[in-house]
């Protein structure tokens, strides 16, 4: 079986090590604050990959130090992504494996892909303007999603007459080149991301319902499985069907 390292400790560091057993993984150990541990070269131990769902503040350090231990990793936590760049080059300096993703659900995969080849379509008819929508827990440490900011980018790189993403609350009329995702947060939703087309005749909606963790979960074991005896840096989105 392949030895785990469980970094962070909340709901889906729980729903992993239910599941991990299911997939070949033996977890040898979890690292939480809660657990009054943290995370050095007694606590990763024997561990062949470390799994890390954590919180945006904390994942940037977990994660250099984990890489720094020359431990390959997969991590689920978003709200960091704009110190990648210092990631990666971690990742090559160590010589070990990394994939990093907003989502590890093969269903919002495949929804990515969705959205790529229907955005083309709608870059050619113009008098469809295109919004964005999503829906998370209240308990969820980041808005917009990561995910959002993923459909976002793939609507500003498909569709011509957009060229900016707006996530905030607006207090004028939003502009013609503006594309608007906005965000709530209430109760236990799960994860809801809505992308929308609307014209004077006809309004096309395309929706992504995630009903549990347990895809996510799923998702994030199998990446562990496939990076644990490889080196490089990866997005999900790029492997995931090499994976899944």
């Amino acid at each position: 079986m392949i030895k785990l390292a469980i970094v962070g400790y909340g709901q889906m560091g729980q729903l992993i090590e239910k599941l991990a057993p299911e997939y070949n993984f033996e977890v040898i150990s979890i690292i939480d604050p809660l657990l009054n541990n943290e995370i050095n070269e007694q606590t990763l131990g024997a561990a062949d990959v470390c799994l890390e769902f954590t919180a945006p503040f904390a994942a940037f350090d977990n994660i250099s130090k984990i890489i720094s231990l020359k431990k390959n990793l997969v991590t689920g936590t978003t709200g960091w992504f704009n110190k990648l760049s210092n990631i990666e080059k971690l990742v090559e300096k160590n010589g070990t494996g990394f994939i990093f993703g907003s989502n590890f659900s093969p269903g919002m995969n495949l929804f990515y892909k969705i959205i790529e080849e229907t955005t083309k379509l709608i870059n050619q008819a113009e008098d469809y303007d295109v919004y964005g929508l999503e829906a998370h827990h209240n308990k969820k440490k980041d808005s917009p999603s990561g995910t959002a900011k993923i459909l976002s980018e793939i609507v500003l790189k498909n569709i011509d007459r957009k060229e900016k993403a707006q996530y905030k609350k607006l207090d004028r009329k939003i502009d013609a080149d503006e594309f608007h995702f906005a965000s709530l947060r209430a109760g236990n939703i799960p994860g809801t991301h809505t992308i929308g087309f609307d014209s004077t005749a006809d309004s096309i909606e395309l929706t992504h319902t995630t009903r549990n963790r347990t895809g996510l979960a799923i998702g994030a074991l199998k990446a562990a499985s496939w990076i644990c005896d490889r080196k490089g840096f990866y997005n999900f989105a790029d492997v995931f069907q090499e994976i899944i």
